[in-house]
């Protein structure tokens, strides 16, 4: 069914028995319970077309139909799936939607029953109904505000006709504009418009980068930035042949961290860990190929690693977690150097990132950032992303009274795991309880150790901590992944940029 929260429990109730009473034909697929106690928010199924337990297009057929973003891009005048048709937005093959708000005053018990029977009447499927605080009139009468999205446009002969029938008995009734919003991304097939807007191209090296005067090292990541580019959402991640130098690299940061995980990982890491090794390959003398770790996290948490070329922007990366997807390099740190590297490379991604989204509650926690990230304003993108920083990078939590490390900035970097989790007594760090709301606004340097860590009572306090968080932002809009089609679902219409969607594309 669906959840939500009102602070008028009679008007919960009321809610609850008359949806019950009319089934809606929608299938119910997915639900919210919002901690705003100021208003109802209710949401049913997404999309009418799954009548069943079996959705009717799969990844695969996703592929094969990518010849309609062209068409649909025409429409549109942008190269992206989401069309408007009339009043609606149209997202591939799902029927478009319409929002309206109604202003009822109380008649008493079966005020709602009374409009809502005439959305079952004429077979309009509502996919949501949020009611705002009880309002006083000019003459002390109560009035409730009904926001309400639903299947259909204007011109539809049923959706006519329902209109009709419901100004009759409103004191007020408006089709509401569509909200434009940041362009993102709603299919999984559409982080290939994003994946290789790279603010750096991985070759483009500093001066002072290890590798600069090194014209194999230099060769090579450009081939890798290749790779990267060429890769598509529905093929194999190609396999990448490491060479004796970067094996020895890696082998010689592995055997510099394997101790110092044992003292200051968290639970989770070790116990991810252990699988990575019996199932991936991990060994000090070896380094993991992305497509066998990407195909583990698939069967365990329905995560997947997807190469890149270089950095991505904080929007883009946090786009993609939206989808449980993990940007990742696929170099590797300068041989000369193998305890330093100036930018993330695979030692980081695949020994500090990619054990950690083994575990759901961390898996789950990164998606909820991403989530929240989608269509997201400029300011709050980059709250999201000094959480991101504070959580996912550097984020510590307590085991037994005693500081461990989840964060894979501290599980791939041997000096600050053991400055940060109290190993160098000379020295300690500031830290603070986790806490988002905080860890928004805490500004963080990239070149030295963190002033300050944010240690959570556990993995599963962080998550729900940045839960409410991203609950509390001030969203266009709340959007839901459909594991099933790897879409994401929202729960009102919307209009994404088009100025941004045909950026993303040229």
């Amino acid at each position: 069914g669906f959840l939500f929260q009102n602070s008028s429990a009679p008007r919960s109730i009321e809610i609850w028995i008359v949806l019950s009473m009319i089934g809606l034909k929608t299938m119910i697929r997915s639900s919210t319970l919002s901690c705003k106690s100021k208003f109802t928010r209710c949401l049913i199924g997404s999309q009418p077309r799954f009548l069943s337990t079996k959705p009717k297009f799969k990844d695969e057929e996703w592929s094969s139909r990518k010849g309609k973003q062209k068409e649909y891009g025409a429409k549109s005048k942008s190269k992206s799936y989401g069309t408007y048709q009339g009043d609606a937005l149209h997202f591939g093959d799902e029927a478009p939607r319409t929002s309206l708000l109604m202003e009822l005053h109380d008649r008493g018990a079966g005020v709602l029953h009374d409009v809502l029977k005439f959305f079952w009447k004429y077979d309009v499927n509502v996919s949501r109904i949020e009611s705002r605080p009880v309002r006083i009139g000019e003459q002390g009468e109560k009035l409730f505000d009904f926001f309400v999205d639903f299947y259909g446009q204007r011109s539809d002969s049923n959706i006519q006709k329902l209109l009709s029938e419901l100004r009759p008995i409103t004191d007020k009734l408006l089709i509401l504009d569509k909200k434009e919003v940041r362009w993102f991304p709603q299919h999984i097939s559409e982080l290939d418009l994003i994946a290789n807007r790279t603010l750096d191209a991985g070759t483009d090296l500093e001066s002072d980068h290890p590798g600069f005067n090194d014209a194999v090292y230099r060769a090579r990541r450009e081939h890798l930035a290749e790779v990267a580019k060429n890769y598509k959402w529905d093929k194999p991640i190609e396999k990448i042949e490491y060479t004796v130098d970067e094996i020895a690299t890696w082998g010689a940061v592995w055997d510099r961290m394997e101790v110092l995980w044992e003292n200051y990982a968290c639970k989770e890491y070790l116990h991810s860990m252990n699988l990575l090794k019996e199932s991936c390959g991990y060994s000090r003398d070896n380094i993991p190929q992305q497509r066998d770790i990407s195909d583990f996290l698939l069967e365990s948490t329905n995560f997947r690693m997807r190469p890149v070329a270089g950095l991505l922007s904080s929007r883009d990366f946090l786009n993609g977690l939206a989808f449980r997807v993990f940007f990742s390099t696929q170099y590797i740190r300068h041989h000369s150097k193998p305890l330093y590297t100036p930018e993330p490379d695979i030692c980081h991604e695949l020994l500090g990132h990619a054990p950690m989204f083994v575990s759901n509650d961390f898996a789950d926690f990164s998606q909820e950032i991403g989530l929240a990230s989608l269509g997201a304003s400029d300011e709050d993108i980059e709250k999201l992303a000094r959480c991101y920083w504070h959580s996912v990078e550097f984020g510590l939590c307590e085991e037994g009274g005693v500081r461990k490390a989840y964060g894979a900035g501290l599980l791939s970097s041997f000096g600050e795991l053991e400055y940060a989790c109290g190993g160098n007594q000379d020295e300690k760090p500031e830290i603070k309880p986790w806490d988002p709301k905080v860890a928004a606004y805490q500004e963080f340097p990239i070149t030295t150790y963190q002033p300050v860590y944010f240690l959570a009572e556990s993995l599963q306090d962080a998550k729900q901590q940045m839960r409410k968080y991203c609950e509390e932002l001030p969203r266009p809009f709340f959007a839901f992944h459909n594991a099933q089609t790897n879409t994401v679902n929202i729960d009102r219409p919307i209009r994404r940029s088009k100025e941004l969607a045909d950026d993303v594309s040229s």
